[in-house]
């Protein structure tokens, strides 16, 4: 039974909703002022274009949308919050490789997706890892969510390609990593007959391979060299 002077309560939670929203709208205000809504799309644009619809707090700041802005859109469904500080534009259409391109952010860019990851993107073999494989510079220090593996190595930029919103190890340094980390034998020469039939490679790059890797790694690449020229 309601007590004579208390407020009713869909009242109350009303009152609260409008007190909410007239807050919001105050902060959006604030930030809106001296700035041009067309230009700060367009910048932010720039941005998801190269990304596959995907952008980060710090990317979205950068083209003139403060925090208070980044909250409004991610609240009105404007942008889809993927992580933490990383969005994407609802309308974008999904790509095939946009979990790489989310790491990528995540990694602030410092990742090249390799071993059998990039086996998966070359499609060399018909692998299907579950877990994503990625190398960084030695001194990334980021602390790792399950479902990741990195590989520390200082990679040299022939070695690497640009995909669009990432980046992946070349065919050649890609199988050069698999033969370190013990691909199964049969999916790495599966992965080298690929290579050369889509013409990424040819025999000699394999053999020139070969020779600068060391020890158990030259063998197994030597003897998946041998069994993709005998199944070719």
């Amino acid at each position: 039974m309601k007590q004579e002077g208390q407020i009713p309560f869909d009242l109350l939670a009303r009152f609260i909703d409008i007190l909410q929203k007239g807050t919001i709208l105050c902060y959006l205000l604030v930030a809106m002022r001296g700035r041009d809504p067309q230009d700060a799309r367009r910048r932010l644009y720039e941005y998801a274009v190269s990304q596959g619809g995907y952008f980060t707090a710090a990317q979205a700041k950068a083209a003139g949308y403060p925090k208070q802005l980044q909250y409004y859109h991610a609240r009105r469904g404007n942008w889809v919050r993927e992580d933490r500080g990383i969005y994407r534009l609802w309308e974008w259409p999904r790509s095939s490789h946009e979990d790489l391109i989310h790491w990528t952010l995540w990694s602030g860019g410092a990742a090249v997706f390799s071993h059998v990851t990039a086996m998966a993107v070359h499609e060399i073999s018909d692998l299907l890892p579950a877990k994503i494989y990625m190398t960084v510079p030695p001194g990334f220090r980021k602390r790792l969510p399950s479902g990741i593996v990195v590989y520390r190595s200082h990679l040299t930029p022939h070695e690497i390609e640009q995909r669009e919103g990432f980046r992946v190890t070349t065919p050649l340094r890609t199988l050069m990593d698999a033969a370190q980390i013990a691909v199964d034998a049969e999916r790495l020469s599966d992965g080298i007959r690929d290579a050369i039939r889509k013409g990424l490679l040819t025999d000699r790059h394999i053999e020139g391979a070969i020779g600068k890797l060391k020890g158990k790694a030259a063998e197994r690449l030597h003897h998946a060299l041998m069994e993709a020229r005998r199944t070719a």
